[in-house]
């Protein structure tokens, strides 16, 4: 899963890391549709294969995450789908025939936070305390090769002092 606001590179990494472009037929909303956009769970299922290893690789994209202006439940749509996909399989599990499950859960979160800004917003301690006991979450700095490299390891240091103090 990729979490975090609009525009810090998330497709962008996404479709760089395995080379192709999972979201072909995405268009970009007009400012005036955003104000009433709510967060959306985009799933794409793309076929990957690495030196013959053939490999399924699920990607959910949370587009309309943080846009809002009150964004304080905008985290919940993607609580519910994790819960729901541990749900699924924990049900298909448990039926008689276990041979060809489908495993859709959420392994880990990318979460994207602004290399823009002062750290971590209230927001981002607040997804992060809600999602840490679910999956593993992968702060990522976006794009951060647009700061200096002291400037980085400063923001960097800071983030973490700020996750380590809300635990």
């Amino acid at each position: 899963m990729v979490a975090g606001e609009s525009g810090l590179g998330k497709s962008t990494l996404v479709n760089s890391l395995f080379l192709t472009d999972l979201y072909p037929e995405r268009c970009i909303p007009p400012a005036a549709d955003k104000i009433t956009q709510t967060v959306k769970i985009d799933a794409s299922t793309v076929e990957i294969e690495e030196r013959g290893v053939k490999l399924r690789l699920t990607v959910v994209d949370t587009p309309g995450y943080g846009d809002a202006i009150n964004c304080s439940d905008c985290y919940k749509p993607i609580i519910q789908y994790i819960d729901d996909q541990f749900e699924r399989y924990l049900h298909d599990e448990s039926g008689l025939n276990r041979r060809h499950i489908v495993d859709n859960r959420v392994h880990s979160c990318f979460y994207f936070i602004s290399s823009q800004g002062h750290g971590l917003k209230p927001l981002d301690i607040e997804f992060m305390k809600a999602l840490h006991n679910k999956v593993n979450i992968v702060p990522v700095l976006s794009k951060a090769d647009s700061l200096t490299m002291p400037e980085v390891k400063r923001l960097k240091r800071r983030i973490l002092e700020e996750i380590a103090a809300h635990e």
